[in-house]
């Protein structure tokens, strides 16, 4: 039985990371909008020993798209792991688009890769410290967990008031409670559901943040273990998660952000707000 792995964003720095790790263990199909980029991602791979690799040019938020991706899983193999990982950080677009990326994207990408599932399958979902920084209750809760409703995109922009920053944060605390509420519907098929939460990462999108926004530089000068993460270091904790030693893991996040969350009420000090 050959096992497939499929990543989202897989040219980007975590996906190719992921890539690697999980290489080894069967048919990684990458999916992401660049040819051009998946093209010297699978060249960079196999520079790596890593040669069954398959590649897809998709926009997340087309669910033609995802469902073409998925058809192009089901072709190779047995589906054990969809990792999701394509998204979009504040400084890259539009709260609107942000919001379509990041949260109904994650919505059509499950619900489609769901159909996939079997025993044994796992779904990881990259969100963000940044999703742990909104408050869990509120207006919004019932809306992200529900990334495929109608009007979701115009209802978001209005919360986040247009503020690409905003829409980050809530589209990525709607991922972390897609996850939760989605445990029951993914166990039902005796597959897992859960999710990662990388705090600051080297990565060319990591670094575009940190770079442009003085906010970033605030929350890593106050990370407990006073640096970036690497790419490396989220790819191993989902190579973890999708492996068997993590069989009972379902239904929640992993921090991998440095304890920077940890340390949330000196960083809002710092930030000259009021705790939480």
């Amino acid at each position: 039985m050959n096992h497939v792995y499929v990543i989202t964003g897989g040219s980007g720095g975590m996906g190719k990371a992921t890539a690697e790790l999980v290489g080894k263990k069967g048919t990684i199909l990458l999916a992401d909008v660049s040819e051009e980029r998946l093209v010297q991602a699978k060249e960079e791979l196999e520079t790596k020993g890593i040669t069954d690799v398959h590649y897809q040019i998709v926009d997340i938020t087309d669910a033609e798209n995802v469902r073409s991706l998925a058809e192009k899983a089901a072709s190779l193999g047995t589906l054990k792991a969809i990792i999701h990982t394509a998204g979009l950080s504040p400084t890259m677009s539009s709260s609107k688009r942000i919001t379509e990326v990041n949260l109904v994207g994650t919505g059509i990408v499950l619900d489609e890769f769901i159909k996939l599932a079997v025993p044994g399958t796992v779904a990881v979902c990259i969100s963000s410290m940044s999703g742990h920084m909104a408050p869990k209750e509120g207006p919004y809760t019932p809306i992200l967990k529900n990334p495929l409703a109608a009007n979701v995109v115009e209802t978001m922009e209005q919360m986040s008031q247009g503020n690409p920053g905003a829409a980050y944060s809530l589209s990525k605390l709607g991922v972390l409670l897609i996850v939760e509420d989605q445990a029951w519907a993914w166990g039902q098929k005796g597959s897992r559901i859960v999710s990662v939460s990388p705090g600051t990462i080297n990565t060319p999108m990591g670094r575009q943040e940190a770079a442009q926004q003085e906010q970033m530089k605030v929350l890593l000068d106050h990370t407990p273990l006073q640096r970036e993460g690497e790419a490396m270091e989220i790819a191993t904790v989902v190579d973890f998660l999708i492996s068997d030693n993590a069989s009972y893991i379902t239904g929640t996040d992993i921090r991998v952000d440095g304890g920077t969350v940890a340390n949330m009420t000196k960083i809002q000090a710092a930030q000259g707000k009021n705790p939480q």
